[in-house]
Formats: structure tokens, C-alpha cells, sequence
């Protein structure tokens, strides 16, 4: 065996990972003809909302338009949710070093070198 090749288990386990994370997905798809197009194309008209199970798409809703699609996908989040998904710090002071300096530091900036 090849040192850049992983043995058939690992392989295996890593493709089980992937495939069990993407279960219970869920999609909107528009009750059109013709190929769908973007999400915002025709909001008026009915979607079918359906779940990814790990090996095919299974439809487990019906829904009258994009915004009650988008109401069942997306459901309103508890305050302590958004405080947990928010809580990293803030940025810190500053500009930051990439940043252009105003005309007033670019001034100040002169001044001091010289």
C-alpha cells in the first residue's frame, strides 16, 4: 500500500461521517416546471418541503408559498439561542493595521516621525 493511501476502513468511517451530517436536511423545491431556479423566482408559488435521509430526498410537507417555506426551514430562534450563537467577543479598538488611516493620523503619524 501506498504511504499517501488510507486504508478502506478509515476511508469508509469518514464517508458514514459525512453522509450522517447532511441527515435531516431540508429543502423547499417550487412546484414548477422546468429546471428550479433560484428561491426568490416566483414566491406565490407552492413548494414541497423535503428531508434528506442519507440516501435519497423524501418529501414530508407541503407548504403555500416561499415565505412559509422559509418559516418551516428556517424557524425563529429563542433569545438564548442567538446569545449562544453570538457569543464570541466583539472586535477589538481600533482600525487595524490593514485599514487606510484618516487624514488626521496620517498627519499625526508625519509629525512624529519627524
Amino acid at each position: 500500500m501506498h504511504e499517501e493511501q488510507e486504508p478502506l476502513a478509515d476511508w469508509a468511517r469518514r464517508r458514514e461521517e459525512r453522509r450522517d451530517a447532511l441527515k435531516g436536511k431540508r429543502r423547499a423545491v417550487p412546484l414548477t416546471e422546468g429546471s428550479h431556479r433560484g428561491q426568490h423566482v416566483e414566491p406565490d408559488t407552492a413548494r414541497v418541503i423535503q428531508e434528506w435521509n442519507g440516501t435519497k430526498w423524501e418529501t414530508v410537507g407541503l407548504v403555500s408559498n416561499l415565505a412559509a417555506a422559509k418559516a418551516t426551514l428556517y424557524p425563529p430562534q429563542s433569545a438564548d439561542q442567538k446569545i449562544a450563537e453570538w457569543g464570541h467577543p466583539a472586535l477589538a479598538k481600533g482600525r487595524g493595521r490593514h485599514r487606510k488611516p484618516t487624514p488626521a493620523e496620517e498627519r499625526e503619524q508625519l509629525f512624529h516621525l519627524a
